[in-house]
Order: C-alpha cells, then sequence, then structure tokens
C-alpha cells in the first residue's frame, strides 16, 4: 500500500489556467480518507504552495522552491532548507544584467523582479483571482542588484531567469553552467500557460531555467520527511510533468509523469496519464490507490 503522494503543481496538478479541476480534488479526498499523506512538491514559494494545501486541507508539510525549503504549516516554520547565497544569487544577476535577460529572484515568500513578464504575468494573473492574505508575494523594483545587496534578506530560493528566444536562452545557460557550487536546471521545452483576458485566451510561452544551490532537488526533501514518518521510498508516489520533478519520479516507488510532460521526461517513469487538463492526477490515484 502506498502511505505517501508527492504532487508538483504547475503542468500536474494546477491546469494551463493554474486551476485545480473537481475531478482532482474528489480524488485527493478519496486518497487522504484512505490514510494517503499528500504532499505537495512545488518550485513556486512558501505562500503561493501554502494557500493550495490549506485550501486542500492537505499534509501540514510542504516542499517549495524545487526542494529547497520544507515548511510545516502547522508551526509555521521552515524545518529544512538549502538557500542560495546571497554571493551567488548577484553573480547570476550579473550575468542577467550584461546579457539583457528576463530574470526574477526568488525568496521564501517573494518573488523580485523588474516587471510583470512570463511567470511574473501569470502568477499576477493568479493573484487577481486570490484575497489578499492568499496572494503570492511579488516585489517590482527597478534595481535588482542593489535591492538585493542591501537586503538583510538570505533566504533565497532561486533565481528563474526566462526569453523566448532560444538562441538568446541557450547562450545563458551555457555561461550559468560555468558557475560553481549551483545547480541550474535543464529545461529542453517551452513553459506554456494561459491567460483569460475578457473572451480572450491570451498564451504565456517561454523558454525558462531555474538556477539553485547545488543538490536541491525535490527528492531530497521528499527523502527528509520519508525519514520523519518512517515511510519507505518504495511506499512513495510521486507525480509531476517537468525536469524538475525527475529526481523524484526516479527514487519514488511510483513515479508518474503528466501526458503533456516532454518524451524524454516520460522515459524516466514507471506510468504516464493524461494531461494537466485531463485530470491525470485523478487518473493516477484512482489507478494506484483508490482500486486497492
Amino acid at each position: 500500500m502506498y502511505k505517501l503522494l508527492a504532487i508538483d503543481l504547475d503542468g500536474t496538478l494546477l491546469n494551463s489556467y493554474g486551476e485545480i479541476s473537481n475531478e482532482n480534488i474528489n480524488a485527493l479526498e478519496k486518497a487522504k480518507e484512505k490514510g494517503v499523506k499528500i504532499v505537495l512538491a512545488s518550485g513556486r514559494v512558501v505562500k503561493s504552495v501554502e494557500t493550495l494545501a490549506n485550501e486542500l486541507d492537505l499534509d501540514d508539510n510542504i516542499i517549495c522552491g524545487n526542494g529547497a525549503v520544507i515548511y510545516n504549516r502547522k508551526n509555521k516554520e521552515i524545518i529544512f532548507n538549502k538557500f542560495i547565497s546571497k554571493s551567488k544569487i548577484l553573480q547570476i544577476i550579473n550575468i542577467c544584467e550584461e546579457n539583457s535577460i528576463y530574470y526574477n529572484v526568488y525568496t521564501s515568500n517573494t518573488i523580485i523582479g523588474k516587471s510583470l513578464n512570463y511567470n511574473l504575468l501569470f502568477y499576477n494573473y493568479e493573484n487577481a483571482k486570490k484575497t489578499e492574505e492568499n496572494k503570492t508575494r511579488i516585489n517590482i523594483v527597478q534595481d535588482i542588484y542593489k535591492y538585493v545587496q542591501e537586503s538583510e534578506q538570505d533566504n533565497y530560493l532561486k533565481i528563474n531567469i526566462a526569453d523566448s528566444n532560444k538562441i538568446i536562452f541557450d547562450n545563458i545557460i551555457k555561461r550559468l553552467k560555468n558557475i560553481k557550487d549551483v545547480d541550474v536546471l535543464d529545461v529542453g521545452h517551452m513553459s506554456k500557460k494561459f491567460i483569460e483576458h475578457g473572451n480572450q485566451v491570451i498564451p504565456v510561452e517561454y523558454y525558462y531555467t531555474e538556477v539553485t544551490s547545488s543538490n536541491v532537488d525535490k527528492w531530497s526533501a521528499i527523502q527528509y520527511l520519508i525519514d520523519q514518518y518512517g515511510i519507505d521510498k518504495s511506499e512513495v508516489i510521486a507525480i509531476g510533468d517537468n525536469i524538475n520533478d525527475i529526481t523524484m519520479i526516479e527514487n519514488a516507488g511510483m513515479g508518474v509523469i503528466m501526458g503533456n510532460g516532454a518524451p524524454y521526461i516520460k522515459q524516466k517513469s514507471d506510468m504516464v496519464v493524461s494531461n494537466n487538463n485531463e485530470n491525470g492526477v485523478a487518473e493516477a490515484i484512482e489507478k494506484l490507490i483508490l482500486c486497492e
């Protein structure tokens, strides 16, 4: 019997509009009734993940920043972290500024950027549908380097870097990979999301990467939790869609990839389910948990 279900958010539990379907909600509720711990494992900041975990009444612990942080909602504290140093953040900002490429900096609870573009444009769209206390905090500043340099914060999760031009994007990836003691997420496909504006559906498409401290990944965070819970990895299901989900897909007892995942990601899984707009998470839960 599976005892823990780790689920990614974007491209997995959330559809292309950033919503959770009723089918997925109902399946999660039934899995909880069978005693399965459900842990959200996302690249998002704490508040963004916490809001969804609260709404769904899931496990107290949530994994954020691709595994950089585990946050306990009950005690309101970070119980595990692998923050990236301020010096590395500033080094990466310099490279982005020199190459005039879009980027934003994630702290545990805030995203710092210069403008609402790419991922921040979508988060801002999500915020319009949320109450004030549940919004993802976005801080728009003119000079990010100066802001970070002068800040007393040291809780940096990652830097997100994006561009719609693949040639420009591939060039920046090469430079980032020369930096020591960081991990550069090697995403091989575009992010594709949608924003509804009146009667229009506007696509938000871009190439992106995420830079974290070295050895940050979702499985390391899951391993920390299952050690605390006394759960064996063979009793874990992990569901995701992207390269930042690979470690948990490969190490879990059952690794599930969404139908919208790229072919090179699907090859790493034990099971492929329907895409994130067709209730793939509910399908996995039905087949692996509710059928027992």
